[in-house]
């Protein structure tokens, strides 16, 4: 018998809100899949798993048993109406992508089978990392869509980076591989601003390849309705969040707070504003780290986002269940 590409989540029997947990990926029958990815390729073994591996757990944990209820069957101001819409639509939790710390690189594997069998089976997939490294399987296997998608990157740095320490798949790099992959046909990055994993050559080289910048500062500026009008419209969207990208007023939870990032309603009017302009066929949340957190504020806003992608996706009708 193959390996399991998913186990059961670490976090007893709470898997994300409660929604039904599937494994069988071979067989998967859902308008929204759940998927952690909690390992990143390490830049340094000492240090491995980092903080940020926790952090799929961490946020099916985050909820009460009240706050499961309301979330799922309250009317919801964010969306109109409730969650789902009071529609037949199905979401799951796909547990965590299997893992041994002796074999990074077999977990970036199952991971990308994972993401195929998802976009395989029509499902929008939903990934929680694990640091930013993980949306580079996520990406690669978006090839099964056969057709050319824009990537939409928040996050306070810009990830060209070649390698760090002979490592070319960490979390300093996952744009730098997502402009290899011919699928990845327009690359839009919002929110940078500060210092960290970018120097002038890898500036250069974002521009060269054609990627749309727009620092935090710019955003604020223009506004985010000016910025999705920045958009390119026509092909399917991933939109990959690394938390540090919001501002650390709500989303202290990380390892590189940096001033003036994205609000919460940039934030919620960019999710809206992409799913109106288009089907988005994935998305990750990333660089959470727990430990870090204040009163699990990232981990609130984190579910809140979540929320908002699935009820923005079913009101625009992206949902493709077979």
């Amino acid at each position: 018998m193959a390996d399991p590409l998913t186990r059961p989540p670490c976090s007893g029997d709470r898997s994300f809100l409660e929604f039904p947990v599937q494994l069988n990926l071979d067989q998967l029958d859902a308008d929204f899949a759940l998927l952690g990815v909690p390992f990143g390729k390490p830049y340094d073994p000492s240090v491995f798993p980092n903080d940020q591996s926790n952090a799929p757990d961490a946020l099916r944990l985050a909820s009460s048993d009240a706050d499961i209820f309301y979330t799922k069957n309250h009317y919801d101001y964010d969306l109109g109406g409730t969650l789902l819409d009071g529609q037949d639509i199905k979401v799951v939790d796909c547990g965590n992508v299997t893992h041994s710390p002796a074999d990074p690189a077999g977990h970036y594997r199952r991971a990308e089978l994972a993401a195929r069998k998802i976009y395989a089976s029509g499902s929008i997939l939903i990934g929680i990392g694990g640091d930013h490294g993980v949306t580079i399987p996520l990406l690669r296997g978006l090839e099964q869509l056969g057709e050319p998608v824009t990537l939409v990157h928040i996050d306070a740095h810009l990830d060209w980076r070649q390698e760090i320490n002979g490592e070319t798949e960490g979390y300093s790099s996952p744009i730098r591989r997502a402009s290899e992959m011919p699928w990845v046909e327009a690359i839009v990055q919002i929110g940078m601003r500060g210092i960290g994993s970018a120097r002038q050559p890898e500036v250069n080289d974002a521009s060269a390849w054609g990627a749309e910048v727009i620092t935090a500062y710019e955003m604020h500026a223009i506004g985010m309705g000016a910025v999705l009008q920045r958009i390119p419209q026509g092909r399917p969207f991933y939109l990959s969040i690394d938390a540090d990208g919001v501002d650390p007023t709500i989303m202290p939870g990380v390892l590189a707070p940096t001033p003036g990032g994205l609000d919460w309603l940039q934030l919620r009017t960019l999710v809206h504003g992409l799913i109106a302009r288009g089907r988005v066929v994935g998305m990750d949340i990333v660089e959470i780290a727990p430990g870090h957190d204040l009163r699990n504020s990232t981990l609130v806003y984190a579910e809140r986002l979540i929320c908002n992608f699935i009820g923005a996706s079913i009101r625009a009708g992206h949902c493709r269940r077979r």
